[in-house]
């Protein structure tokens, strides 16, 4: 069976669509932390849409590795679209990763591996570690966002200035910076990893 007559070969193609969209979705998100000068939790969001484009970068070489250029691939595929409050979207967010990481990609894997494709089943199954960490760190922002913690902790931590490097150990993190005047927005986040593989 030619590739192109295959379900990986429309996942593929589902797949890069959908992590375009993802890196897009999330540079909004990224904008709407800006206007609330959170400039870290901007950057945060901002690498993680940085990594759906490389997502979708690998498997746009995957087709073209298997079948070549294409003209037009049609779609049959539904993909999120909504947006909100910086506290919504992180939400939202975190749901499409769940999504990505519970559902969709291991669907893709199991598909491409009963087709015979056992490097698209193993790139499927690497994308979805990444999306789950990336739920990790979306379901924290949303969760320090709606909670008013996003520099605060139960025990010291140490705050680092982003701009300046100022370091200061404590339960909260400094409103303005002592040494350079940079708000609190520039401090250093505290994202959690949880399973990462060593």
């Amino acid at each position: 069976m030619q590739f192109e007559n295959t379900e990986t070969f429309k996942n593929l193609a589902r797949a890069f669509a959908g992590e375009c969209q993802a890196g897009m979705r999330y540079q909004m998100v990224a904008k709407l932390a800006m206007k609330e000068k959170l400039k870290t939790l901007t950057d945060a969001v901002r690498t993680i849409a940085k990594n759906e484009t490389v997502h979708a970068t690998q498997f746009f070489n995957k087709i073209i590795e298997k079948t070549g250029s294409k003209e037009n691939i049609v779609l049959d595929a539904g993909y999120p679209f909504h947006i909100g409050t910086l506290e919504e979207s992180l939400k939202f967010s975190a749901n499409d990763e769940k999504n990505e990481t519970e559902d969709i990609y291991p669907a893709f894997s199991l598909t491409a591996k009963q087709e015979g494709f056992e490097d698209v089943a193993a790139l499927f199954k690497m994308v979805a570690e990444v999306e789950s960490q990336h739920k990790i760190v979306f379901q924290y922002l949303h969760d320090a966002v709606r909670n008013g913690t996003l520099y605060k902790s139960e025990k010291p931590v140490l705050w680092i200035c982003s701009e300046c490097g100022h370091m200061h150990v404590a339960t909260e993190a400094w409103k303005v910076c002592p040494l350079c005047k940079a708000e609190q927005g520039y401090v250093d986040l505290h994202l959690p990893f949880e399973g990462v593989r060593q």
